[in-house]
């Protein structure tokens, strides 16, 4: 069997593995655009603040790796352009040389990823703008950071308040442009508040509603310029989201955004193509239907039953509910289950329980708070979303409440889950188990 995969890094080689353990007659060939395999992106704003000592930390397995332990034909430099599903061949050129190339296929798996989007803005191509999607993106953001002293991070979400941490902790001046009305828009208002007074307290210069229209410079960036005004420095990284690498694969069903949809077994809209990570749809057993959040946990989980379905195996994707925790200095941001927006669109009827609660006994030494939103659904009781603002103890509950939503599990019960408990890690009743207690129906 000739099996193709495009794209070595988390979903593809995830996918790989599984074939190679699973199906010894399987020649595998791997098409990656970069010259990089298998490496957690997830890290690289901490190479930013020394937390992680260089890029090459990040490389779980080298491509030479792959090549001589498992027998894999990891090819570099291979951009697929097209793939012609009815002959069963992708076809490409080498970034390099331009030299064309085509593979046919029995089995193909598209894990390309995404990539970073950039707003057409004015002068974008000035040196000293980047974005960090990539190891040679970090590597040439770090040649450039030891000789600036400001730093401007356009986008107030994930990677854009990683970012702002990592560069902040360097001992540079930062600024946060940031086009919304709060940081974190999937937040609660009163929960984003919250980080937007972390920031404030860490010396960083907060703009919030401020579109970006552009830079300015001659051939290094100078300045940025927004409607509402222009503001001077020497480096900016912008992080306003990500887009599927999707483009070259035409007849396809997509999401509005361009991610391949598929079925339970990560199979695409055409026979023996799959599709798995961050170019691929994930369905939401919350929503009961096909969603985009792009993560390393569910690329590998995706890619793992990608490859143990083109091996002959039956297995299935059973989901997500929408789980992620950031780090944004002394605070933990946890999230899983729907937002407000999300559960209103379903049109159920949701009660919201916000509470300060602590992180551990009130009596032990050092408690701190957490603000806590938990949505649940009016009529049947069940739990729809939970989101954490906290310094200590967020990933603790959002894991538990992922659990508890994975299982369909009612508000009331909650109260019934035997945690762990001692002084030094929660109270008598865990901060999960607080809104139930008070506010729970009693039948």
């Amino acid at each position: 069997m000739k099996v193709v995969i495009i794209g070595g890094d988390a979903a593809g080689m995830s996918a790989a593995m599984e074939i190679v353990r699973n199906n010894k007659s399987a020649h595998i060939v791997v098409l990656e655009k970069g010259d990089i395999y298998s490496y957690g992106q997830c890290g690289l704003p901490y190479v930013i603040n020394g937390k992680v000592p260089n890029t090459e930390e990040l490389i779980a397995r080298d491509v030479e790796e792959f090549r001589s332990k498992y027998d894999i034909d990891a090819r570099i430099f291979h951009e697929v352009t097209s793939i012609d599903t009815k002959l069963q061949k992708v076809s490409g050129h080498d970034v390099n040389s331009k030299e064309p190339f085509e593979f046919a296929y029995d089995k193909l798996l598209i894990a390309t990823g995404a990539a970073p989007t950039m707003p057409r803005l004015e002068n974008a191509d000035l040196k000293g703008i980047h974005m960090i999607k990539t190891i040679p993106q970090m590597n040439k953001l770090m040649e450039q950071l030891p000789n600036v002293k400001h730093v401007t991070v356009v986008g107030g979400g994930y990677i854009g308040l990683e970012v702002v941490e990592t560069v902040r902790e360097r001992g540079l001046d930062v600024r946060l442009i940031h086009q919304g009305s709060q940081l974190m828009s999937v937040l609660d208002p009163e929960l984003a508040k919250i980080i937007y007074e972390e920031a404030i307290s860490k010396g960083v210069d907060v703009l919030l509603n401020e579109e970006t229209i552009g830079f300015e410079g001659e051939q290094v960036v100078e300045a940025i310029r927004t409607k509402t005004g222009t503001y001077p420095t020497e480096l900016v990284i912008v992080a306003t989201g990500v887009r599927p690498n999707t483009q070259f694969a035409t007849g396809f069903a997509k999401l509005e955004n361009g991610a391949l949809i598929v079925n339970e077994k990560m199979e695409a809209s055409i026979a023996n193509v799959y599709a798995a990570g961050d170019c691929a749809s994930h369905y939401n057993r919350l929503k009961q239907q096909d969603d985009y959040l792009p993560l390393g946990t569910t690329a590998n989980k995706q890619g793992r039953i990608a490859g143990l379905n083109i091996a002959g195996f039956n297995q299935k994707f059973k989901g997500i509910v929408g789980t992620s925790i950031l780090k944004f200095f002394d605070l933990q941001i946890g999230m899983t289950g729907l937002t407000n927006d999300a559960a209103d669109k379903s049109n159920a009827l949701i009660e919201a329980y916000v509470m300060e609660v602590n992180d551990i006994a009130s009596y032990y030494p050092h408690p701190s708070k957490m603000k806590l939103r938990m949505l649940v659904e009016q009529q049947s009781r069940k739990l729809v979303g939970l989101q954490i603002v906290g310094k200590h103890g967020v990933d603790k509950r959002i894991d538990v409440f992922a659990t508890a939503l994975y299982n369909e599990m009612t508000f009331e019960e909650l109260l019934d889950l035997d945690l762990a408990y001692a002084p030094p890690f929660s109270g008598v009743w865990d901060a999960l188990m607080q809104a139930p207690k008070r506010y729970g129906k009693k039948n």
